[in-house]
């Protein structure tokens, strides 16, 4: 039997998380402080330490059991849910604002800013156009 039909075997499950979120195995490693050839071997590993499991669990960003209950067809059908639904854009469908009032409002608020900032740098310069004078 391979490792690609095991339904237990940890290591592939490590590979294939690892391989979702887009991390090489040198990547993995240096998060780990391992070596890239010890990562190999606990992909290829059918069971591994507990404790080395939530370290790399730690590292891929997901919970131990996250690792133990992952299957490539969860996955997949995790994945085929955003597409099932018109209105779920990723999960943002409950957004209770308009992202482009934000970035409006924040645009004026960073011109009211600068507008104090530009007043107060021309009362400084009056200011010390009149201390000059006086002197």
């Amino acid at each position: 039997m391979s490792t690609l039909t095991k339904p237990n075997h940890i290591g592939r499950k490590i590979s294939r998380i690892r391989e979702l979120r887009d991390m090489k195995q040198e990547a993995l490693a240096q998060a780990l402080g391992i070596s890239q050839q010890t990562i190999s071997a606990i992909e290829n590993s059918e069971t591994i330490e507990e404790e080395r499991l939530i370290e790399v669990a730690k590292a891929l960003g997901v919970t131990v059991e996250a690792i133990k209950n992952f299957s490539d067809e969860a996955a997949i059908n995790y994945f085929n849910t955003f597409n099932e639904s018109p209105n779920n854009y990723f999960g943002l469908n409950n957004c209770t604002f308009n992202p482009l009032d934000k970035l409006v409002e924040s645009y004026e608020e960073n011109k009211k800013l600068y507008e104090r900032l530009l007043k107060a740098e021309q009362d400084k310069i009056e200011y010390l156009e009149k201390l000059l004078q006086g002197k």
